[in-house]
């Protein structure tokens, strides 16, 4: 019995390869779609972090710590000065897009700091574009408290007597040791792509597996398909998806990460074995899916419609807890919630597969409800076409 059903399984398999280079649909979905959607999204990002991003700059301090600061800046990769003889021209050139914002030093910050009073310079940046506004903030905000605090120690030492140890600890009194982990540039591309590329994986996989099997509807190919019984049937099929996503995640581990100069702390044998137990539980969801169509042409457009939205709820662009309510349940219900969480953990952090048992246990358990969910959706649609 068990050698009757591997051979159904591997004819189904077999079924399944002759049919994907006839459905032109199919054939883009499976076989170009993942290619081209890791080479052109992931070359989007591929320089990771922003560079030269131009900032309007106004000095009436004309003093040597206001030309220290325009110095220092201007040699920082990510920001590029584009001087200006006034603020009103300034801000004019940031309102225009020219610049993503403009930083004034007026007159007497230099003799302000060096007589112990504050002194302000101003920063005013584009918010309306996120990453360029963060990005200016980070880079001047350093250099000013690095600058300032320099200028500091410099006047206590000269003007009070102090030794260079007591000195820095009247300067900086608490000194933050900023260190980020994993992200150690906080460069956005670096955070997403790795997503990115596992979102690749899994859309593509969603909309090809489904709308083969809304085409077994459309075409009335489900006895055909179900005739060696509904769990032949469903693994038959989904052993050709499972064969194909595990060697685009193989390469996409191997060759994109490469490409893109992306990280891979953990360990790979224990990344694999999520990968898999990922697709696994992806298979039975793409066929339940598909199962409730009986046009390829409609489930592949709600499929296609679906990408954005299971990115935006997963946890990944958006911490999880900030999610509404009823949003987290809904996300709770997709395999990419806890698969991310897991994968970004071996990825980044290089975590250990049973880091996080209970997120483990939550992909086994949709692995088993979508199984049981498909079985007796094609269970009932198999009765339906028996007695027609």
């Amino acid at each position: 019995m068990k050698k009757q059903s591997g051979q159904s399984i591997i004819k189904l398999f077999l079924r399944e390869a002759a049919l994907v280079p006839k459905d032109h649909s199919l054939l883009l979905t499976l076989l170009i779609a993942p290619l081209l959607y890791a080479f052109f999204y992931g070359s989007i990002y591929m320089n990771k972090e922003e560079q030269n991003v131009k900032l309007a700059v106004v000095d009436d301090d004309h003093s040597r710590l206001s030309w220290l600061l325009q110095q220092n800046i201007d040699n920082s990769p990510i920001v590029e000065l584009i001087h200006f003889p006034n603020l009103e021209e300034a801000k004019e050139q940031m309102y225009r897009g020219n610049c993503q914002g403009y930083f004034y030093i007026p007159k007497g910050t230099e003799s302000n700091l060096l007589t112990l009073k504050q002194s302000n310079v101003v920063l005013a940046v584009n918010a309306a574009r996120f990453l360029p506004s963060s990005d200016l903030l980070m880079n001047v905000q350093q250099i000013c408290l690095t600058i300032g605090a320099g200028v500091r120690l410099q006047y206590f030492q000269k003007s009070k007597g102090m030794s260079s140890k007591i000195a820095m600890q009247n300067v900086m009194p608490i000194n933050l040791d900023y260190r980020p982990m994993f992200n150690e540039r906080s460069s956005y591309g670096a955070f997403l792509l790795p997503g990115l590329l596992a979102l690749i994986l899994q859309q593509t996989l969603l909309i090809g597996l489904s709308e083969s099997v809304a085409g077994e509807r459309q075409h009335s190919r489900v006895g055909e398909w179900l005739k060696g019984g509904i769990s032949t049937g469903i693994w038959g099929k989904g052993s050709f998806y499972l064969f194909l996503f595990a060697a685009y995640a193989f390469f996409f581990l191997n060759v994109n990460y490469s490409l893109l100069n992306l990280p891979m702390r953990g360990n790979g044998f224990e990344l694999s074995v999520l990968l898999i137990l990922f697709i696994l539980t992806l298979i039975p969801m793409a066929q339940f899916i598909g199962s409730l169509f009986k046009s390829q042409l409609i489930c592949l457009q709600m499929m296609a419609f679906s990408t954005y939205p299971i990115f935006l709820i997963t946890g990944y662009s958006w911490p999880f807890e900030s999610l509404p309510q009823a949003v987290q349940w809904i996300s709770m219900l997709l395999p990419t919630t806890p698969f991310i969480k897991m994968y970004t953990g071996i990825v980044q952090s290089g975590a250990g597969l049973f880091s996080q048992p209970g997120t483990l246990l939550h992909l086994v358990l949709l692995w088993l409800f979508y199984s049981g969910l498909v079985y007796y959706r094609l269970k009932g649609i198999k009765n339906k076409v028996a007695t027609i």
